[in-house]
């Protein structure tokens, strides 16, 4: 879903804006310079109300593994937002970029990675293999022998 654009001002600086129904904030782009390769390609910066620009994020350049296209990945992120914003940002061919939100997927599933493994090599849980609904009893459910002086009737 498209949420903004930003544009090159005469200044040399991306500035922009994101909306959507509870978000209106006015953005810039600020370049960074690092020999680090995993460093990010542009701070997110956020006007505030008291018009400081305050960083909220920051932009790092990927490659479409279809097209080989560069296009900016991140987020943004403020105690004031219920949640990180994750955006994209698509360069244009008049040189803007039109941001993108997406919601993020989950890397991995809880359940497969909760599911037992053939291979695992642990002893099985107590009271598996049993008959469903058969109820464990003493002993034979791992509970070990009662301490108690007088036992109990069953």
């Amino acid at each position: 879903m498209n949420i903004g654009s930003i544009k090159q001002n005469e200044g040399g600086i991306f500035v922009g804006k994101i909306e959507t129904l509870t978000i209106a904030m006015t953005i810039a782009l600020r370049e960074v310079h690092s020999a680090n390769p995993k460093a990010p390609k542009f701070e997110v910066l956020a006007l505030s109300a008291s018009r400081a620009w305050v960083q909220v994020g920051a932009l790092f350049e990927l490659f479409s593994n279809g097209t080989g296209e560069a296009f900016l990945n991140g987020k943004i992120e403020d105690p004031s937002l219920a949640a990180p914003l994750y955006i994209s940002a698509f360069r244009q061919e008049d040189g803007s970029y039109n941001l993108v939100w997406s919601r993020p997927t989950r890397r991995r599933d809880l359940a497969s990675e909760m599911a037992r493994k053939a291979d695992d090599a642990l002893p099985p849980l107590p009271g598996e293999g049993e008959t469903a609904g058969a109820p464990a009893q003493g002993a034979e459910a791992g509970l070990g022998q009662s301490s108690a002086e007088h036992a109990f009737a069953s």
